[in-house]
């Protein structure tokens, strides 16, 4: 193929750049297109995989036939059947009528099955027998039929590995991978990104009748060196962002805006070294599970709380020893103290027990011992007191018993 060739086939299809392996994917569309063999496009999402089933198709026998494009991720698991293969009248709820599928309107023609590592198991056996004799069947029939489609698969996980994974089935995986072509990530062919920004800008200074933005050398280094997570959808959405929040209204003066690196870089995402991967998708909780350990680990957060604040007041201030100082009760002052409001706290006792009834809280205030005072020492009462500033009511509140009570039992404790 030819570069002259390469490059009308790139003007017809509106492809950006002139990297080798972007290069070699286009070559190995074009050699492969009048034949039927099956094709797998792999590469990351928003790399233009799109792109190379519509070549393929228009330089086949095909291209006067039907051309279909489905996102296999996008179709729910229950419907992806009917979708593809159709199905009789009355076959399931909502079926009031039969439906062609897919497989069976692109006869003569190319159906392209992006994302297809999302198809269910149940439904790969299916597109294996399409695939293998041409025979399917639609769902609620028994009759088998036939059609003559020209398969284009595209994937943006590693497949062997979800063969492995028992995810995918491997007959099909090596029946999909006649050919592979695989498309480059935008970070893997960096002469080619300032290119593709100044096409979008272009685009977008001519559909809506804005200055074009153009960049500075700094900047341009700039946009090169950014990783681009997102590829050529990000890099798109990114030029026209600028485009729309920099540039002005065409004027007589310039058609041009100019944006250096200070000002594109409020514009290129911030890299987050620090963020923790995300869990895989292999490994799922039960709402229940994961309930009972974040409790779990809310609760043993909490006691560790709990433990090295009294470690530290018992070090510092002595408090339990013969002679300590004893509280005043609010009858003696003749008045009561009310210190600011602390920061909230949430208690153990809280954390496990469901909120309080309001109805309940005279009964449970005339019950001879409460289980968590009955425990609680003279010097825990002083340190959850000391916690809260002496504030009776939310030190009430954490020991989980009533102010009356709190105050009842610092009496008798202090007297023996």
């Amino acid at each position: 193929m030819t570069n002259q060739d390469l490059q009308a086939l790139k003007n017809k299809f509106d492809i950006i750049g002139n990297d080798p392996a972007l290069n070699r994917a286009l070559e190995i569309a074009v050699a492969v297109a009048p034949t039927d063999i099956t094709v797998l496009i792999t590469g990351e999402s928003g790399v233009g995989k799109e792109n190379i089933p519509r070549i393929v198709h228009q330089n086949s026998r095909r291209k006067n036939g039907k051309y279909f494009a489905i996102n296999c991720g996008a179709i729910p698991e229950g419907t992806i059947d009917s979708e593809l293969f159709g199905h009789e009248k009355g076959s399931f709820t909502g079926a009031n009528e039969m439906r062609r599928g897919y497989f069976e309107e692109a006869d003569g023609g190319t159906l392209f099955l992006d994302e297809i590592g999302e198809l269910p198991l149940a439904s790969q056996a299916k597109l294996l027998r399409v695939l293998q004799s041409g025979e399917f069947i639609r769902v609620g029939s028994s009759k088998v039929l036939k059609t003559d489609v020209r398969v284009i698969a595209a994937t943006n996980i590693n497949l062997f590995h979800a063969v492995s994974k028992g995810k995918f089935r491997e007959d099909l995986y090596y029946r999909l991978n006649a050919v592979s072509i695989t498309m480059p990530a935008l970070r893997e062919r960096p002469g080619d990104i300032n290119l593709l920004f100044r096409k979008f800008a272009s685009d977008f200074s001519a559909k809506y009748g804005v200055c074009k933005v153009t960049l500075t050398e700094d900047a341009s280094i700039m946009l090169r060196k950014y990783r681009w997570p997102g590829n050529i959808r990000q890099l798109k959405n990114m030029a026209e962002t600028v485009s729309a929040l920099e540039s002005a209204r065409l004027s007589g003066y310039s058609d041009k805006c100019v944006i250096d690196a200070d000002v594109l870089s409020r514009y290129i995402p911030k890299e987050e070294p620090n963020l923790l991967p995300a869990k895989s998708a292999a490994y799922q909780d039960s709402p229940e599970s994961a309930g009972e350990r974040e409790a779990i680990i809310r609760m043993l957060f909490q006691l560790k709380q709990d433990v090295d604040y009294l470690k530290d007041v018992v070090a510092k201030a002595g408090l339990g020893r013969p002679g300590a100082p004893a509280l005043a009760a609010p009858e003696e002052t003749g008045h009561e103290w009310t210190p600011p409001v602390p920061e909230p706290y949430m208690p153990v006792q809280e954390m496990l027990a469901p909120e309080e009834d309001p109805e309940e809280q005279d009964l449970q205030e005339r019950e001879p011992e409460d289980l968590s005072i009955r425990t609680a020492s003279l010097d825990l009462i002083e340190k959850v007191l000391r916690k809260h500033d002496g504030n009776r009511k939310a030190a009430a509140a954490e020991l989980g018993i009533s102010e009356r009570t709190l105050y009842r039992k610092i009496k008798q404790m202090t007297e023996k």
